[in-house]
Formats: structure tokens, sequence, C-alpha cells
């Protein structure tokens, strides 16, 4: 392995805690490459950061032995990783025109006038992030809503607001 003390993050490097590092080991094993690593170690990052920083995707990318630039093409073709801090309860709303037709505005103009919260954003007290994301898969059960990975279909907000009460 190389040395990854240039790889800084909020001042010191950037590494797996011990419970990711023997995640990652343990998933290695069974992938036929090494670069077949990209997705479950930037999902661990994830898991261990609440987000993936760009001294993450370097870190995998030495640990892999690739290039950054394939962990960055990874990490920003799919919505389920946040290449930004995001608030304790992560908020995603499918933008496509099932969602759209069946409500999905009134939702996000909830968020926005009664938390303060646009898609980017995260509340001033770090409890929601919001972002508007490519289908989620859902149409025929549509608008919906995923919180913290959560799917929850057929939202509207009255279904919204007592969700979001239940939050911490």
């Amino acid at each position: 392995m190389s040395d990854r003390s240039h790889l800084i993050f909020a001042g010191k490097p950037f590494q797996f805690d011990a419970e990711r590092d023997a995640e990652f080991e343990h998933l290695v094993k069974r992938y036929p490459t090494r670069e077949s690593m990209i997705l479950p170690a930037l999902w661990l990052t994830q898991e261990q950061e609440g987000w993936v920083p760009a001294e993450a995707i370097a870190y995998i990318a030495d640990r892999i032995g690739t290039f950054a630039s394939m962990v960055y093409e990874a990490a920003t073709f799919y919505t389920m990783y946040n290449l930004h801090p995001v608030g304790r309860n992560h908020i995603c709303i499918c933008r496509t025109l099932s969602c759209w037709l069946r409500g999905k505005q009134e939702i996000v103009d909830y968020l926005a006038n009664e938390i303060g919260i646009r898609p980017g954003q995260i509340s001033e007290d770090g409890r929601f992030s919001l972002e508007e994301v490519e289908c989620l898969g859902h149409c025929g059960t549509a608008p919906v809503v995923q919180i913290n990975g959560e799917f929850h279909e057929n939202m509207d907000v009255e279904k919204l607001k007592q969700l979001l009460a239940g939050l911490r």
C-alpha cells in the first residue's frame, strides 16, 4: 500500500475507520478486479462520513489502484452518493414527469416555505437537506420521496408533515 499522508481531510489523512477497513478487505475478495470495488468503497465512505469528500475519492483511487477520475465518474453518475455534506435527514424527491404530475412541486414548495430549504440546501439547524434526483423507480406510486435511503410513496404534504415530525 502506498503512503496516503497527502490525502488530507479535516486536518488529518482520510482513511476508513477500523470497521469499514475490515469490510473493504472482506469485500475486495468477492470481486474479480480491484476496480470493481469503486461503488462499494464509495458506499463505505458515505456510511462513515455521511458524504463523499474529495479526499476520500483520492483515497479510494489510491487504495484500489486506479485513477481518481474513475472514482469521481462513478460518484457523480449515481445520485445515491453525496459529494457535499447533507443534513441529518437527507430528503430526495424525484423530479421526473410522473412525480411532477402527481404533486411533487407542492412538496418542494412546502419544504421551502416551512423548513426553509430548496433543492441543494441544508436547513440552518442541519436537520434537513433536500435534493431533486432523477427517477427513483416508483412511478406507479408517485410522488415518491426518499429520506435517508428509505422510500415513501404516494407522498403528499400532509403525509410528509407527519413523517418529518417523527425524525430527529
